[in-house]
């Protein structure tokens, strides 16, 4: 008999949820009865442990080792406490979010479940609401940890859990953080003490659903970012992606005074199926084509998309150079003008530091520092970023950005967005526009572009082959520049931890990172070229040239990483 088969059925046996069981069943039936279809579904749910990372837990859901389910959620949240009860003893406070994915407030309300029969205390958010809601109630409870069950921008199979720890569990500077190694680790060793899901205990009752008033506080803090005299003239329309951000967000900029919203009535309220969207990204092609639609309906100044759990945010600005009036800015420009417009605010406060993940754009590093503050490269994610020493403002090409970190040590779409559209308020106020604010900043230090390249990959081995070619025969120029720095970042580079993945860089400074993605199956390239520009007049020739540049860097790498 294929063991699988004897695996899927003692896990069937272990499992307390019973509609996993008769999932699981139905499956090892059909598979034991000779259909090869379920046989090679078994194989894959069993493939191996869904690992609790960085990145906490993240996959299908379904019945079995490899998804999401309750069995998965028992054992990691048990494995969590096993670490709270060791540091803290009985009576710690756990926070608990989630979305409106597939199953995330069964998930959710497990998890409380599993909290208050390990000794603890456990307080489950009012309802579905966005992560940066649930990282600002770490801190505004003075919580010991906190849960997020989310997928964030995953397609609709997907869910997650991720966990975040309070002020008694970090170290100074990184209270409302999310995990880093050694508590990964350390979680993962109480997962594996756990045992079978169906021997952790597990209450009936005990936990206490929050009021609003959590809702009421973020909102205060957030509002609270915006200058309160500033201008406000500004149409905005706003796409939610079918996730949970829109009540808060609207709420959020209409006490902040921008009353001219509007939304995206198909993609205005949460549908775990993300009906009008392959991929519920605003990265993705197609994403924004309905929030362009409106823009173009309404006359709109701005267009702000959040992702499905409201943690990242992206912007798009009228382009009468384009197809459609319309151009979404990169997650680098977003990057620039968030980290300028807080350099300004803290302009000579040495002690303030403007910090970006590693495969971001390098143009904040010289915006940080033409106006006296300390900039700081960290390794992808935000668990690191927002560990970043004195942080007034730190992003990821990936459409994430912490403004306020001193009340949401995490990525913020919501507040975020709150930053953008007092900028663009502003500017139009001037008559000006955001394109100008990118225009002097290439003036000021150089026209910074950037683009990605991404695989997506059904089969995984294809990430480490490519990963195993580039290591082994990296190129010696890119685009007819020699490579001058070839690091491999699994030996650490620049005082930063070990990481998987590959920097490269030419003697024109332009730069390329290779890395497997930490949540999806793909292979991710993150490309950025510099050019030289002195007056306005250079910028359309430069930008010519960068954008040949990157087709062609994009070109060699695809065929060095054997895609």
């Amino acid at each position: 008999m294929d063991p699988v088969l004897t695996q899927a059925a003692d896990w069937m046996d272990a499992d307390p949820d019973a509609a996993d069981r008769e999932e699981l069943g139905a499956l090892l039936a059909a598979a034991r009865a000779g259909d090869p279809a379920a046989l090679a579904d078994l194989s894959d749910r069993f493939a191996g442990e869904l690992t609790f990372g960085t990145a906490g837990l993240r996959g299908r859901i379904g019945a079995g080792q490899h998804r999401m389910n309750t069995a998965v959620v028992t054992t990691a949240t048990a494995g969590l406490c096993s670490v709270l009860l060791e540091d803290l003893g009985a009576g710690f406070h756990v926070v608990i979010g989630y979305d409106a994915r597939h199953r995330s407030s069964s998930f959710a309300r497990t998890a409380a479940a599993v909290v208050v029969a390990a000794g603890g205390r456990a307080s489950l958010m009012p309802s579905a609401l966005p992560t940066p809601l649930l990282a600002f109630a770490v801190l505004h409870l003075d919580a010991d940890a906190g849960i997020m069950v989310t997928a964030s921008h995953n397609p609709p199979a997907d869910n997650g859990y991720k966990a975040y720890l309070g002020r008694r569990m970090s170290e100074p500077g990184a209270a409302g953080a999310q995990i880093v190694p050694p508590t990964d680790a350390r979680i993962a060793a109480g997962i594996t003490a756990a045992g079978a899901a169906k021997d952790v205990g597990v209450s009936a009752d005990g936990w206490r659903v929050l009021g609003d008033d959590v809702i009421d506080a973020y909102t205060a803090q957030t509002v609270g970012l915006v200058a309160p005299a500033g201008p406000r003239d500004l149409r905005i329309v706003l796409t939610a992606m079918h996730g949970v951000g829109s009540r808060v967000a609207v709420r959020v900029l209409a006490e902040a005074g921008f009353a001219d919203v509007h939304l995206v009535a198909e993609q205005c309220e949460p549908d775990p199926e993300f009906p009008t969207v392959p991929f519920p990204n605003p990265e993705e092609p197609g994403a924004l084509d309905l929030a362009y639609a409106k823009a173009r309906e309404v006359d709109a100044d701005l267009i702000i998309a959040l992702d499905p759990d409201a943690d990242r945010s992206s912007a798009a600005v009228p382009d009468g150079s384009v197809a459609g009036g319309w151009r979404q800015l990169t997650g680098d420009q977003v990057g620039w003008l968030l980290g300028e417009q807080a350099a300004r605010a803290h302009h000579g406060d040495g002690s303030a530091a403007l910090a970006r993940s590693i495969v971001s754009s390098s143009l904040l590093d010289h915006i940080a520092t033409s106006h006296g503050l300390r900039a700081i490269p960290t390794l992808t994610g935000f668990k690191w970023i927002s560990r970043a020493p004195g942080l007034v403002f730190g992003y990821e090409e990936a459409i994430g950005y912490c403004v306020n970190p001193s009340v949401v040590r995490d990525k913020d779409g919501i507040s975020a967005s709150a930053k953008m559209c007092e900028l663009a308020a502003g500017l139009k106020a001037e008559g000006a526009t955001i394109d100008d604010v990118l225009d002097r900043l290439a003036i000021a230090h150089g026209l910074f572009t950037t683009s990605p390249l991404t695989f997506r990959v059904e089969d995984v081995s294809l990430i480490a082959a490519g990963m195993a070619r580039l290591l082994a025969s990296p190129p010696s120029e890119l685009a007819g520049s020699s490579v001058v720095e070839n690091d491999d970042l699994s030996q650490g580079w620049a005082g930063l931890p070990p990481t998987e993945g590959v920097r490269l860089s030419t003697e024109r400074h332009d730069r390329v990172i290779v890395r497997p993605s930490g949540t999806e199956p793909k292979l991710k390239c993150y490309l950025e070229v510099l050019e030289s520009v002195s007056t306005h007049a250079d910028l359309p020739d430069a930008r010519e040239r960068s954008q040949q540049r990157l087709a062609q860097i994009k070109d060699e790498l695809a065929r060095v990483l054997g895609f």
